[in-house]
C-alpha cells in the first residue's frame, strides 16, 4: 500500500472537539479500507496567503492538521465525501513517491550500491568545497607571509 499525506484546512473558528471528530472520522475510513494511520500532526492556525470565500464568509486563516496514512489507491476517489463538510476549507490528499515499505524495500543488492552512490556523490560536493576554501587560505598565507616580510625588512 502507498503512503499517503491526508492535508486538511479546517476554519480558524472550529472547536478542538470537532476538529478530533472530524479526524477520527477519516481514520475510521482508512481502518475500514485496511489501511494504517502512521502520523496526525497539527500545524496550529496558519495564515493564508488570499482568502478562501465560503457562504458563511471570507478566511484568511485556518487549522492545518496533518494526517499520514498507508491505504489502498482507490483510497482517493472515497474521500469525496469531504467536499459537503462544512468545517473544512480545504482538503488535499498527496502520495509520497518512490517510499518503499515491507517486502518491496528489499532487492537482490540490499539497496547497497544506492547508499555506496549517495555517499559518494555527497564527498564529492564536499570535496570540492573543501578544496575552494583551502586555495582561499593558501592566498590568504603567502600574502601574510609577504607582508610579514616586508615588515621585517624595513
Amino acid at each position: 500500500m502507498p503512503l499517503y499525506d491526508c492535508m486538511l484546512l479546517l476554519k480558524p473558528t472550529v472547536r478542538k472537539e470537532s476538529l478530533i471528530e472530524l479526524v477520527s472520522r477519516v481514520g475510521k475510513h482508512v481502518y475500514r479500507r485496511n489501511g494504517v494511520i502512521t502520523e496526525v500532526k497539527s500545524h496550529g492556525t496558519v495564515q493564508l496567503g488570499y482568502g478562501i470565500k465560503k457562504l458563511d464568509g471570507r478566511y484568511y486563516q485556518g487549522q492545518m492538521m496533518q494526517m499520514t496514512m498507508m491505504t489502498p489507491p482507490s483510497f482517493n476517489s472515497e474521500l469525496h465525501y469531504l467536499n459537503k463538510e462544512d468545517r473544512l476549507l480545504r482538503w488535499l490528499l498527496v502520495k509520497h513517491r518512490d517510499v518503499k515499505f515491507g517486502v518491496d524495500s528489499f532487492h537482490e543488492d540490499d539497496g547497497t550500491s544506492d547508499l555506496k552512490m549517495m555517499r559518494s556523490s555527497i564527498y564529492d560536493v564536499d570535496s570540492e568545497e573543501e578544496d575552494e576554501d583551502d586555495d582561499d587560505v593558501e592566498e590568504y598565507d603567502t600574502a601574510y607571509q609577504q607582508q610579514q616580510e616586508e615588515n621585517n625588512d624595513v
